[in-house]
């Protein structure tokens, strides 16, 4: 005779958790999109890369890229003031930017009708070089005013040395500060700030091919 009374206690029970778990569901909140983007710069395309210009008759060699310890890291940067920097956590590099900013180098000095080769350190023993170049980025970031205008923050040290041993070996053909004019930026478009902070790289690879020595 005491079963049932049993019986209906565990069904109202499971009745009870059933209704509860029906409605903790209900009040969990809905999952949000990561809203993280990634970006990178931009290099020439493979078109360009593949052209078959003709090819002059310097080795470059491209000593590996160093960034400035702030920079050491994937997260897009926004400079407020000389002291003062802000980073994005949602506005990310999708690479080191060192690694980057080498790759693009690289790429850029190959499409030059002056450079035979493009050599990226490690540099190969059984491989001559004829001149090296230095990359040392100090700024590479967006920037925004007190008065709210935002623009492009690019700053580097470059050095072009002859290489090899043969007569002039080490001779210092550029050795430079270059820091980039304040283009406008768009506050919060970071694939515009990606886009010119990589013309600031091409800028770069400009002013070292202007160095090469004569053929």
């Amino acid at each position: 005779m005491k079963t049932r009374p049993f019986l209906s206690i565990v069904h109202s029970a499971l009745l009870f958790f059933a209704v509860l778990g029906l409605v903790g569901c209900s009040l969990l909140p809905a999952p949000r999109k990561d809203p993280t983007r990634f970006y990178v710069l931009t290099g020439p395309s493979a078109n360009e890369l593949n052209s078959g210009h003709k090819k002059g008759q310097i080795k470059v060699g491209v000593r590996s890229v160093t960034v400035a310890p702030y920079l050491d890291g994937k997260t897009m940067i926004v400079r407020r003031g000389p002291n003062e920097i802000d980073y994005r956590d949602y506005a990310r590099w999708a690479e080191p930017l060192a690694t980057g900013i080498n790759r693009m180098l690289v790429a850029r000095l190959h499409l030059s009708e002056r450079v035979q080769r493009v050599i990226p350190q490690p540099f190969p023993f059984d491989t001559t070089r004829d001149v090296d170049v230095q990359v040392n980025i100090l700024r590479c970031e967006g920037m925004v005013k007190k008065d709210g205008t935002a623009s492009v923050s690019f700053m580097c040290g470059i050095e072009l040395v002859r290489a090899g041993e043969q007569a002039g070996a080490g001779e210092v053909l550029l050795r430079e500060v270059y820091e980039a004019p304040q283009t406008p930026w768009r506050e919060g478009d970071y694939a515009e700030l990606a886009r010119r902070l990589s013309e600031e790289v091409a800028r770069v690879a400009d002013r070292v091919l202007a160095a090469l020595p004569a053929e």
